[in-house]
């Protein structure tokens, strides 16, 4: 399923290609999230035209809406949303954590009330993989038990137990014809928690493995950090996926530690509120110092909003709610993202990665606040 093309000489940054049921996937990637089977504000023409190769689903908002039983009749998830390419979906863990404000937690799975509608549901490993297979992804993640970021110690242990616990259960289920299960490791920033869940979760044997706990409110130095403490427990012949990744910096922060896979909904969300990313950083098109400039979002991007639109433009339709101004930030954002790992993957091959990651780090704004940390990864990121 995934062959290691090629490891840089100076990071642990890795090539390779991901074979799925519905096509190839070259890594390191991007992955837009199609939470309720739809990229927000974009339409499936657009995200090929930027350079998906494979979109992510929600296992917790489907079941919800439109339920199973559409999803069944219409086919599978890849026929109901008209989407040719491969489709990851996560478990419904962390929606069901995050979201439900009344759960309890029994030894095969959680019950908890809609955050909707309020009516009782029950979520475990047994559930979470049926849903999936209905839902025919390429890629289903286990069911997992994913705390806050500040949980005590003891509530981490629980988490990595139970997060065990469900991953053997999840690779028990029958599977949809083709489909690949990923497991995921959990531990917070406890080296010891996140060595210990690793070492019990790949002999398993999945097809491959996610760093999950990261990016749920903890600062970026310990981000990083948890990565660290996880990679190194992870087979170099499976694919690494960072769940709920992130930044453009931070994805090629990651890039560097070894990671192949990241999903974030950061490009479609921060477009909504007149916010585009560049290479240089984060820039509020709203401002009115993009009154009057003619300029696109970002010299040299290609994407269909930088080759039609100005900065002046966009920033009236965003400030008269005009739905275009939104779309073109989501179509430049998405791009962007997908165009950071486009060139992390050519830097790869023909071994100039590690100027690639100093240079763009670099230029990143803001990068003062973990500048530390960036100056350690190069030098001993391989060992």
């Amino acid at each position: 399923m995934f062959e290691l093309l090629k490891t840089d000489t100076q990071t642990l940054a890795r090539l390779g290609k991901l074979t799925t049921a519905h096509g190839v996937v070259d890594t390191p990637v991007y992955m837009p999230v199609g939470t309720q089977a739809s990229v927000k504000a974009m339409d499936p023409r657009e995200l090929v035209e930027c350079g998906t190769q494979i979109i992510l689903g929600n296992t917790y908002h489907l079941n919800i809406r439109p339920g199973l039983d559409i999803i069944r009749a219409a086919g599978g998830l890849h026929n109901f949303m008209n989407w040719k390419l491969p489709i990851l979906t996560d478990s419904g863990g962390f929606q069901v954590f995050s979201l439900a404000k009344i759960r309890k937690i029994k030894p095969h799975g959680v019950e908890f009330r809609s955050h909707l509608d309020g009516s009782m549901l029950f979520i475990g490993p047994k559930e979470s993989m049926e849903i999936q297979r209905t839902l025919g992804s390429d890629i289903a993640m286990c069911f997992d038990e994913c705390p806050p970021h500040n949980a005590p110690a003891k509530e981490q242990r629980h988490a990595v137990e139970r997060t065990i616990r469900w991953a053997r259960e999840c690779r028990e289920q029958p599977r949809a014809e083709g489909q690949k299960v990923f497991g995921i490791v959990q531990g917070g920033n406890n080296p010891a928690l996140r060595e210990e869940c690793a070492k019990a979760i790949v002999p398993m044997d999945f097809d491959g493995y996610a760093i999950g706990g990261v990016s749920v409110g903890e600062p970026e130095p310990e981000m990083l950090q948890a990565i660290e403490y996880t990679v190194p427990h992870l087979p170099a012949n499976k694919a690494r996926y960072a769940m709920g990744l992130g930044t453009p910096a931070q994805m090629i922060e990651l890039v560097a530690r070894g990671v192949d896979m990241f999903d974030c909904v950061l490009p479609t969300r921060v477009a909504r509120n007149g916010t585009a990313y560049t290479r240089r950083g984060a820039i509020g098109v709203k401002g009115g110092q993009f009154k009057a400039d003619f300029r696109p979002i970002e010299e040299g991007c290609t994407c269909f909003a930088c080759q039609h639109f100005t900065r002046a433009y966009l920033r009236h339709l965003l400030n008269v709610n005009e739905i275009l101004g939104l779309r073109m930030l989501s179509v430049h954002n998405t791009h962007m993202y997908l165009q950071t790992m486009a060139d992390a993957r050519k830097h790869l091959a023909a071994g100039t990665f590690a100027d690639y990651y100093r240079e763009f780090i670099a230029n990143f704004t803001p990068s003062q606040r973990i500048l530390s940390a960036r100056k350690a990864a190069l030098p001993k990121a391989r060992t």
